[in-house]
């Protein structure tokens, strides 16, 4: 099991020193992620602008009315998995600031196979979307749909490896200071990423429809 020592800088700020060799300043790992985080809402905004200057390219090829309207009740269900997912995530906190490893590993596998429903859904949707000739050559409108969508979609698989790479940190090494350093990192994304999705159905599906 990893340990933490503490230390201190000649300026009295701490520093900890775990036996994977690392020193971490207190809360320095958590600032340097929401740097990260500020840093992939720069990114998500510039494609979100991409798709609303683009929204009406159509080529004379379908809109969005065309193609979401038939399918919006499943991105809705989509939409509910991936939220379920974040409320999962919290008894996964929970569990983290009881001590309970078990508790904690449980339900972030829970919070992965939601992720993992969700990427079902949307790579059907893709693949229904290209099966009807609405791929993303199609038209500017698609090229930028594909693109934000896609974009999320990585960040969301992503997100399953390291939920899946931390519930085997946690069964190795216990909730020591560096796995519960990572859960809670992860957990900043996976909220972000719904908070992401958010805007995606209502900027590109429901806005899309009208």
């Amino acid at each position: 099991m990893s340990e933490s020592i503490a230390l201190s800088r000649p300026d009295g700020s701490p520093v900890f020193l775990d036996t994977e060799g690392g020193h971490h300043p207190e809360n320095g790992t958590l600032l340097g992620f929401w740097i990260y985080l500020l840093s992939d809402l720069m990114i998500f905004g510039s494609l979100f602008a991409t798709f609303g200057v683009f929204s009406g390219s159509y080529a004379a090829g379908p809109s969005g009315r065309d193609l979401f309207l038939p399918n919006l009740h499943l991105i809705a269900i989509n939409t509910g998995i991936l939220l379920v997912s974040s409320i999962t995530y919290g008894f996964a906190m929970l569990a983290m600031m009881k001590r309970n490893s078990r508790g904690t590993i449980g339900w972030l596998l829970v919070t992965g196979l939601l992720g993992l429903a969700f990427l079902t859904i949307e790579v059907y949707e893709f693949h229904h979307l290209i099966h009807v000739g609405a791929g993303p050559q199609r038209s500017a409108f698609l090229s930028a749909f594909f693109t934000l969508v896609g974009t999320h979609g990585l960040h969301v698989l992503f997100g399953v490896i390291w939920l899946v790479v931390l519930c085997v940190q946690v069964r190795k090494w216990g909730l020591n200071r560096t796995t519960t350093r990572r859960i809670a990192c992860l957990s900043m994304f996976w909220h972000f990423l719904d908070v992401v999705w958010i805007g995606v159905f209502t900027f590109v599906y429901l806005m899309g429809v009208q």
